[in-house]
């Protein structure tokens, strides 16, 4: 495969996963935003979101003031954002018809029909109601695109390298997110455990669709020590930062068993990284400090991008 058609995959991959993200953080931020501002509503929430999609000083410089109106916009349908739902579409598109021929027809058909719907919404501030409709319309066809490579993509590089791309992506996203709650969200006037942070943390679990997942696994009260060891460490929970890992140490075997067994620092870098998940526990992380511990996290998953575009000649 040609180190250019294992980059459009790859980031293929990348910006579906952004743009599910993002659907998903713009949803949670509108439930959160329902609540009074006197309990970390309206602005908070929205300023949350920003930071969570590491977008905050690309929104300063469009000088607008904090707001769902805004802020919704510039996360969605908003043309000059460089990471928007729209842009990371457009961009996917632009992928995908880069390497078409090795994409099934249905595959091609979802991630063009997530273009088209989002098109039809154009590029001006949306309403709350407008909002949502493009939410929706957008995950239902994300998880069309996703259904669409899952059931009619061979299994070799095409499909491995897209789903690396989602790996690394995910990971990144459930980090920022895990750590925007812990760190940032939470009014200095509330108290832990009060309701609004069980609100927010409850909210954090449907944003990664891990509510029922928690109630499962643990059986027990919504508590952030339990929300972190399932979205760190619990391999069985998919958007796990554990379980991100595993499979793309798993992609990128497969990736080396066709290419006569040769590994590389892309390899390193994934082995090091479960490595690391696989041999901590969620006290010494919280002992350590759960914000240091993200933060390095985030800065490894970068470095292990950046070991793949070596690797594959990117």
């Amino acid at each position: 495969m040609l180190s250019r058609n294992a980059a459009n995959l790859y980031w293929l991959g990348r910006h579906i996963e952004r743009a599910d993200y993002l659907c998903r953080l713009t949803e949670a931020t509108m439930r959160l935003s329902s609540l009074p501002s006197s309990m970390g509503g309206a602005g908070n929430a929205w300023e949350s979101a920003l930071r969570a999609a590491a977008m905050v000083y690309a929104f300063e410089e469009t000088g607008r003031t904090v707001g769902e109106e805004t802020v919704g916009h510039f996360l969605t349908l908003d043309p000059d954002n460089n990471a928007s739902i729209r842009t990371c579409l457009e961009r996917a598109r632009g992928n995908a018809r880069s390497v078409r021929t090795a994409l099934t027809t249905e595959t091609w058909e979802a991630i063009n029909g997530a273009w088209l719907d989002v098109q039809r919404f154009g590029v001006g501030f949306p309403s709350r109601n407008t909002l949502t409709r493009v939410l929706d319309a957008v995950k239902a066809a994300l998880q069309s695109f996703e259904g669409a490579a899952y059931r009619t993509q061979l299994r070799e590089k095409t499909y491995w390298f897209m789903q690396l791309g989602t790996m690394i992506e995910r990971a990144d996203n459930t980090a920022r997110l895990l750590d925007v709650k812990y760190h940032l969200l939470l009014p200095r006037t509330e108290p832990i455990g009060g309701s609004l942070d069980y609100f927010q943390w409850t909210t954090l679990l449907r944003t990664v669709s891990a509510l029922t997942a928690y109630r499962w696994v643990y059986r027990d009260a919504v508590k952030p020590w339990l929300v972190a060891d399932l979205l760190i460490l619990n391999r069985s929970m998919p958007r796990s930062l554990a379980a991100c890992y595993e499979e793309a140490v798993r992609l990128l075997d497969a990736l080396a068993a066709g290419n006569g067994g040769r590994r590389g620092p892309a390899h390193r870098a994934a082995l090091a990284g479960l490595r690391r998940l696989s041999n901590t526990h969620i006290d010494a992380i919280f002992q350590g400090g759960l914000h240091e511990f993200l933060a390095s996290f985030i800065d490894d998953n970068n470095a292990f991008g950046a070991a793949i575009a070596e690797q594959y000649l990117f």
